[in-house]
């Protein structure tokens, strides 16, 4: 599946109310694609959308403005990964299970910044980006490729997060077992 959309941004909330009216509005300002809005953990609000640079870039402003002092985290990243988007949707086809990594950070905004970084920086493929659903507010991505690759990889993944304290803990696994794989894949 080929993704046309090359920017995502993202806000989170701490109201709930605040991120149902920051969603409509960004939607009704840009045509963009609204990925997720939902509650997280520990009861906020998150919306995540996708589409051209420009119109994203509008529609992220307004959230911005709309969410005011509820903001507690945003994001915008033009010409983000195009790995990036089916990773997040739980949709990546994986043909085989390389090495492993698994990059698990304390916000939303940290875990698409880094799985972003990493794609970008190494010969690896994203299997999941998951964002703070039951998670505690957490979130963790994992990814696949050749050992040299994936610790490339990893390697920038956590360097764009790291000096922000967002990285919770990132593991590389270089065989791993056929129960992980069936159950990652």
């Amino acid at each position: 599946m080929t993704i046309k959309e090359p920017a995502v941004a993202l806000i989170e909330l701490r109201s709930i109310a605040r991120g149902v009216k920051t969603a409509d509005d960004m939607v009704k300002k840009a045509p963009v694609r609204l990925l997720e809005a939902r509650t997280i953990c520990p009861g906020k609000y998150m919306i995540l959308i996708a589409g051209e640079v420009a119109a994203v870039e509008e529609a992220y402003r307004i959230g911005v403005a709309t969410g005011g002092e509820m903001v507690v985290d945003e994001l915008f990243l033009p010409y983000a990964s195009h790995q990036l988007i089916p990773a997040m949707q739980a949709c990546a086809v994986i043909p085989k299970m390389e090495s492993l990594g698994v990059v698990e950070t304390f916000t939303v905004a940290s875990v698409i910044l880094s799985a972003d970084a990493a794609v970008k920086a190494a010969g690896v493929r994203l299997i999941e980006v998951r964002m703070a659903n039951g998670l505690g507010g957490k979130s963790f991505y994992t990814m696949t490729g050749p050992l040299d690759e994936l610790e490339a990889a990893v390697e920038a993944g956590v360097a764009i997060i790291k000096s922000g304290g967002a990285l919770v803990c990132r593991e590389i696994i270089a065989n791993p077992s056929e129960d992980i794989n069936l159950k990652l894949l």
